[in-house]
């Protein structure tokens, strides 16, 4: 930690940086915690699913946000005006969606189920885990026991977590069909500590409820700032820590400020996270995602919403599919003016999408190359973009561009 005095070893050195493994701290700094985690550390079969626990939990934002003015700064050449105070949430049990893997040690006569050791193929002997939600920690070693019983272990690689408000999913991932007795053992398991079992065979596309799912038993979760309620499936991707995610969509949306009369973009729109909420606030929304799959599903999601919450105002929104990562100048003015733009990439960044609003401003003054020249009509920029981001590196790019160009 900065102003440690400290042994390390070092195994890749560069001109202006270095890459060590602490051997040893001689003078701590004052930020250095003991880690709440007995699985955390440097020792031999350290689980590596946390990397900052001997850290305060106070100076790890403060450390994140550093690195993202670096970032900005040092990749995109930019500087914030102002910098908001951080989002913080609990320190502990917030994780709701996890992968953990599952190993069959025959040697031992055990199974293991849980994350990766710290810097290793093998995969961890934990017993709890800390930064789960503690009703799921506690089903780790029951988990093990599960798999151990079952013919399967030597085919189940990973159990993927994924938490709603009010229901906990476990999809089981299998290379081989699973024998009656397997799924009778599932079933058992699902009954005595009130979760659901989904089944993925092949890709995340094919994950299946290994039963229908009891009355208000939907995997969901709210955002109540704004009265919406969003569906989803386990492997579908929804944020970590649902505490966080409530409190981002409504900092964002108060800094994208969308009038009853605008119309606003939401790019890389997912389930509709940010374009349900935008839906109750803006005069139209469109929501652009890259999966024809993800825009039905998110069509879904906002009509039952409507559905089910009649006094709420809903502005006219509709869903297409676009590929995001290929965005052109003509494709961008064929979508339309809109006032504001969300934009909500995943870690690649929206530098496509950033490249063509460059190349249509730098066309508007005058200055476009001899390729593609694009008609704009009655196009013009957005009077304001949120840009909401998960990697300060493509974040620091695509706002450097975005600034100077």
């Amino acid at each position: 930690l900065p102003g440690e005095l400290v042994s390390a070893n070092t195994h890749r050195k560069k001109n202006n940086w270095e890459q060590a493994t602490l051997t040893a701290v001689h003078r701590s700094s004052s930020q250095r915690v003991e880690p709440g985690c007995p699985h955390f550390g440097l020792h031999a079969g350290a689980c590596g699913g946390c990397k900052m626990q001997h850290l305060h939990m106070g100076a790890q934002v403060a450390i994140k946000q550093r690195v993202l003015e670096d970032n900005l700064w040092h990749l995109g050449k930019v500087k914030a005006e102002t910098v908001l105070r951080p989002i913080e949430g609990p320190a502990w049990g917030y994780r709701w969606r996890a992968r953990l893997s599952v190993r069959h040690v025959a040697k031992k006569g055990t199974v293991l189920v849980g994350f990766h050791e710290r810097k290793s193929r093998y995969v961890a002997d934990m017993g709890e885990c800390r930064v789960l939600p503690p009703h799921v920690s506690a089903l780790l070693p029951r988990l093990r026991e599960l798999i151990g019983a079952m013919a399967a272990r030597d085919t189940c690689p990973q159990i993927e977590l994924a938490c709603g408000d009010h229901t906990t999913a476990l999809v089981l991932r299998h290379l081989e069909p699973l024998s009656d007795a397997d799924i009778a053992l599932l079933r058992g398991f699902a009954a005595e500590h009130g979760v659901q079992w989904w089944l993925q065979p092949k890709g995340p596309d094919t994950v299946q409820l290994l039963d229908p799912a009891l009355p208000g038993q939907e995997l969901s979760y709210a955002l109540p700032e704004f009265g919406v309620r969003m569906p989803f499936k386990p492997t579908d991707f929804t944020q970590v820590n649902p505490h966080i995610n409530r409190v981002l969509v409504g900092r964002a949306l108060r800094l994208l400020d969308a009038q009853p009369t605008e119309r606003v973009i939401d790019w890389f729109c997912g389930l509709g996270n940010f374009t349900l909420p935008l839906s109750t606030q803006a005069g139209e929304v469109l929501g652009i995602e890259g999966s024809e799959t993800l825009v039905r599903r998110a069509q879904d999601n906002a009509e039952r919403n409507r559905a089910e919450s009649p006094g709420v105002r809903w502005a006219p929104t509709c869903f297409v599919a676009r590929n995001l990562f290929d965005m052109t100048p003509a494709m961008l003015v064929a979508d339309g003016r809109a006032d504001r733009w969300l934009v909500d990439p995943p870690r690649e960044g929206a530098f496509a999408l950033a490249k063509a609003l460059a190349d249509l401003h730098q066309q508007s003054l005058g200055s476009a190359d001899a390729g593609e020249v694009v008609a704009l009509g009655g196009w013009q920029p957005p009077q304001r973009i949120v840009y909401v981001s998960c990697n300060p590196a493509t974040l620091a790019r695509d706002a450097g561009l975005l600034v100077h160009q």
